[in-house]
């Protein structure tokens, strides 16, 4: 398991001043912060980065791709991390603020949702009666299945991952699954909830969008058609805005005190954008297991109420009633990571020994000596919402870029062309954009994307912002009065 990461402001003059827990609860960590305001502003005074390990791994190789996690394991990395904070100043929080990965579902009984115990003199809550997490990665609802499924009334496509989808998938291949439960949401919809002691939970527009049948634009559900279909309406969640409190804290929840205000759980993308973007002019590049792209629209903006089943960008709620133009790609870190795998495998299967980060820094070191290549790489292993039959495909194949550091550089020159093909450096411009600020962790330590991305966009790159989505949640409920 990854090595929990603890950071302190020690100049913070704002001893005994109230805190703010930001919390995200990503595809493969989770991370909480301790924000408290100082003379110079809002300003991290701890965090703590936790491997959740929760991924189950699925036996039916002949079935379509399941990607599922244990939800019992995500809390328990997040109650490692709030472990590792500093216990005086989280008894100075007033505020929770929580986001997560989008799209996804976890279900759960009302009654049964958690069981809240007492240890080493903390109350925490362990998950009960609940499901396993369908993540967004999950690919069991098919193209052809999708197009089987009722036209949304929304802006917004359905794709596979997405919770409306999944619950459909589960009415058509496994009804008897969805009998014990009662209540669905996100996995930060679930922790919220049980933090509160709720039954029902109570969701954002930005995760409401994020799980399909939803428009934006009359802030509803799409009931009428979802309950003609034989849809479980009784599962969909309460909506909300972001920003809304959504309840207090039920008991001390590791020292923060009982009756301390929750705010209804945010996307994890409009929180890392929030983390970042300080002007209109902004777009914002985050490249990690996924990778994004975005800007905001101008704020009398307003999508219709007809999704564009093949375009590349979507718009996503964001705050204050505005939307973010977003290409979001599929095939990010995870490809490159993807390729890390397929190295490792192909020495097991030559009887050698080694170790992703031994392989990683090899091949990075091999790419940054290759500045250039006639190999192309279309990376999109992963497929894309827009497109999920998509394939990774590569051309140009030579006796001369078959090595190491030109199938990196192809690879590393294809995730961010993939973006580039759904985001153009045109409509940026358009959109009046004057530079680009990049984060995640992706990008971070890949110098080689670095590269590649200042190569494809004719802006100027920031890297000194910290895309960071607990931060984003934390300035979210920092805003509320």
């Amino acid at each position: 398991m990854q090595a929990p990461r603890r950071e302190e402001d020690k100049a913070s003059n704002a001893v005994g001043s109230p805190c703010i827990l930001g919390i995200d609860l990503g595809t493969t960590s989770v991370k909480a912060v301790l924000m408290e305001e100082t003379r110079q502003g809002p300003a991290v005074i701890a965090s703590c980065t936790e491997a959740t390990g929760a991924a189950i791994e699925s036996h039916d190789i002949s079935g379509p791709k399941r990607d599922e996690q244990d939800v019992r394991r995500i809390v328990a990395a997040l109650d490692a991390c709030l472990g590792k904070l500093p216990p005086q100043s989280l008894q100075r929080v007033n505020r929770i603020g929580i986001s997560g990965q989008m799209h996804g579902v976890v279900f759960w009984k009302t009654s049964r949702g958690c069981k809240w115990v007492e240890r080493d003199r903390r109350w925490r809550f362990e998950p009960d009666a609940v499901s396993p997490l369908v993540t967004w990665q999950d690919g069991r609802c098919s193209s052809h299945f999708l197009s089987s499924l009722p036209k949304p009334r929304s802006h917004l496509n359905v794709a596979t991952g997405y919770g409306c989808a999944t619950i459909y998938w589960y009415l058509a291949n496994n009804p008897d699954f969805l009998k014990p439960y009662d209540a669905a949401g996100t996995v930060h919809d679930y922790v919220v909830t049980m933090l509160c002691g709720q039954e029902k939970p109570r969701m954002t527009t930005q995760n409401a969008a994020s799980w399909g049948y939803f428009s934006t634009t009359s802030r509803s559900w799409n009931t009428d058609i979802l309950r003609e279909s034989g849809f479980p309406i009784c599962l969909l969640p309460e909506v909300v805005q972001p920003g809304d409190i959504a309840g207090r804290t039920a008991y001390a929840w590791h020292g923060v005190p009982k009756g301390t205000e929750v705010g209804a759980a945010l996307g994890d993308f409009q929180c890392s954008v929030r983390s970042c973007m300080t002007q209109d002019t902004d777009a914002v590049l985050n490249i990690g297991t996924s990778a994004q792209l975005t800007v905001a629209m101008p704020s009398e903006f307003r999508p219709g109420d007809t999704p564009d089943p093949n375009s590349p960008v979507s718009y996503y709620p964001y705050f204050d009633n505005r939307y973010l133009v977003v290409a979001a790609s599929l095939n990010g870190g995870n490809a490159v990571a993807t390729f890390v795998d397929m190295l490792l495998r192909w020495m097991a299967d030559l009887g050698i020994q080694g170790s992703e980060p031994e392989i990683y820094q090899r091949m990075i070191k091999a790419a940054l000596a290759q500045a250039e290549t006639g190999l192309c790489i279309s990376p999109t292993i992963f497929g894309e919402r827009h497109s999920p039959e998509r394939l990774a495909s590569a051309t140009g194949i030579a006796t001369s870029n078959l090595s190491l550091g030109h199938v990196v550089r192809a690879l590393c020159r294809g995730v961010v062309q993939n973006l580039q093909a759904m985001l153009s450096s045109d409509r940026l411009k358009q959109a009046g954009v004057q530079r680009i600020l990049a984060g995640g962790s992706g990008i971070c330590k890949n110098e080689v994307l670095r590269q590649e991305v200042e190569k494809a966009y004719p802006f100027p790159v920031v890297y000194g912002k910290d895309v960071d989505a607990a931060m984003g949640a934390a300035l979210a409920l920092r805003q509320k009065k």
